[in-house]
């Protein structure tokens, strides 16, 4: 195949890649190591010998000596004087770039350059003259180099000046080029051997597996699997007898199943619906597992004239129907809008009309009356008592919506939110949904006139309201439970079957609930309530608006 050489080249060139790398990170340590060692071997024989130095005898009574004197210094006599002998003979028997001796006032009282004898010394002494050694790299005069200071002491242990002992880098570093070539010469002939063994290990992989090479081994893999768990939908399998014989990952997480390849379909307390979906009483059909919402598709597996099983494809349409819930809010409230504009149009050709009349003094009161009225009023009785902007918008445009079927939407008296709704996504689709199923009862009914109410309270960060109709109530929802039985998952009345699973899991999802107050009767209708969690700013409208 002509793609083969390819992929043993890429394959090849990948190895060899990582293995340099590896090799030059091991080089690299193995070089910052021996550069270090060599750094601490010079400061630590710099220290040796500057401490050598500072307890000598002769150097200890002539630096007191100096150092105690009132006058300055002779740098003539100090060129020739004991200290820069002892100096000297110090630097050339052990190598040293400089060895400098120093009094209390950091006057240099030997030093390799005669002439700087007499003048202050270049780097800091403060912190030697205080009693403590320093090691370190430092810049003077004579260029960088490894240097110890050593205080001088006295016979009472007074520090009275400094040694300092210096070595250059270019000395400190003089072993390091035949190093490098021993390490190179190691780092290739790493490379080479991995080489070679990458090309034996490649010969042996290509024999035991055909010539078929590693990426046409993980396209087959792929290809087998993908089948199963590279999709989003769920698979499951079953034999004539009714055996699970495949159930991919996703199947198992929407179905809640546990390991179920090997057990009878009957016996994992699946419902009723994906029952009759695997048996073929229902080819596709929609049912409510949890808090997802599920459409089954089920198909016979034939070969040969012959029944091997059927396969059932699961699909999550929860996040789908979510999304239509709050597209369908949104679409209330433009509608709503529409038609505020639209009357809003309305005054303004009104005022227009009387300006080009001349009739100013109409127009100014025409005007004048609308500021006052402010702008055009919602069909909603009591909305003034919802002072958050979202909400007030929110219930106008779901009243206008229920006047068109002959419903009257209205706010409770006893309806009273301080704060500010800021989970405004979550309140919308959880309040709408509740609004739209009252409506819809309320229309089913036979009571007139047809009503819905709204009570709106927060409680700290939550928001918790009520929502009552005029319908004729529940018989198929457990006062306990907002969720109806699964028989009437079809019944459009309420959100059977999808509206209220959907809306409990938001309102869950934020640490609230959604419960049915009242399943109502004959002489009332159904009351429905519900919390959502951190959905409320706690500033009053007020606060807000003055800051």
């Amino acid at each position: 195949m002509p793609t083969r050489p390819r992929f043993a080249t890429r394959a090849l060139l990948l190895h060899l890649a990582t293995v340099t790398l590896v090799v030059a990170l091991c080089t690299g340590v193995y070089l910052l190591l021996t550069v270090q060692q060599l750094r601490a071997e010079a400061e630590s024989t710099a220290l040796g010998i500057a401490r050598t130095l500072a307890e000598d005898p002769q150097v200890r009574a002539e630096v007191a000596r100096i150092s105690l004197s009132e006058s300055a210094p002779d740098a003539r006599d100090l060129r020739s004087g004991d200290l820069q002998r002892i100096a000297s003979d110090v630097t050339s028997r052990t190598g040293a770039l400089f060895v400098v001796v120093t009094d209390d006032n950091g006057i240099r009282l030997a030093h390799p350059t005669p002439s700087r004898i007499g003048e202050e010394v270049s780097t800091p002494y403060e912190e030697v003259l205080a009693g403590a050694e320093v090691v370190d790299w430092q810049t003077g005069t004579l260029g960088e180099s490894a240097r110890a200071k050593v205080p001088v002491r006295d016979e009472a242990g007074t520090p009275v000046g400094e040694v300092s002992v210096g070595f250059e880098r270019s000395g400190v570093f003089d072993d390091l080029p035949p190093l490098l070539t021993v390490i190179g010469g190691t780092a290739a002939g790493a490379l080479a051997l991995a080489l070679l063994a990458f090309l034996l290990l490649r010969r042996r992989w290509e024999r035991l597996t055909l010539g078929v090479q590693p990426e046409e081994l993980v396209a087959l893999v792929q290809n087998q699997t993908a089948v199963l768990d590279g999709v989003d939908d769920g698979v499951i399998a079953v034999d004539t007898r009714g055996v699970v014989r495949v159930s991919n990952a996703a199947a198992d997480r929407l179905l809640g199943l546990d390991d179920p390849v090997g057990r009878p379909l009957d016996g994992l307390g699946l419902p009723a619906a994906v029952l009759d979906a695997m048996t073929g009483a229902l080819t596709r059909a929609s049912t409510i597992v949890g808090d997802r919402m599920l459409y089954l598709d089920s198909r016979p597996v034939v070969r040969d004239g012959h029944a091997l099983g059927d396969v059932l494809i699961v699909r999550d349409r929860t996040d789908l129907v979510a999304l239509t819930e709050r597209l369908e809010t949104v679409r209330t409230m433009t509608a709503a809008l529409r038609v505020q504009r639209h009357e809003f149009a309305n005054r303004m050709h009104v005022a227009a009309g009387l300006i080009d009349a001349d009739r100013v003094s109409d127009a100014r009161a025409f005007l004048g009356e609308l500021v006052e009225r402010g702008p055009v009023a919602f069909p909603v009785a009591g909305l003034d008592l919802l002072g958050d902007p979202f909400l007030h918008a929110f219930l106008g445009a779901k009243g206008v919506e229920a006047g068109e079927r002959g419903v009257d939407l209205r706010i409770a008296e006893d309806t009273q939110l301080i704060g500010n709704v800021t989970a405004a996504e979550d309140v919308a689709a959880v309040l709408g949904n509740l609004i739209d199923n009252a409506v819809a009862a309320a229309v089913s009914g036979v009571r007139t006139p047809r009503w819905v109410e709204v009570a709106v309270l927060d409680d700290g960060d939550a928001l918790v309201f009520t929502v009552s109709d005029s319908g004729p109530g529940l018989s198929d929802i457990d006062p306990l439970s907002p969720r109806p039985r699964e028989e009437d998952a079809a019944d459009g009345v309420h959100g059977h079957g999808i509206g209220l699973p959907l809306s409990t899991e938001i309102a869950r999802r934020s640490g609230g609930d959604l419960w049915v107050i009242d399943s109502g009767g004959p002489d009332s209708g159904a009351v429905f309530a519900a919390r959502i969690g951190g959905a409320v700013d706690a500033s009053p409208h007020d606060q807000k608006e003055n800051t």
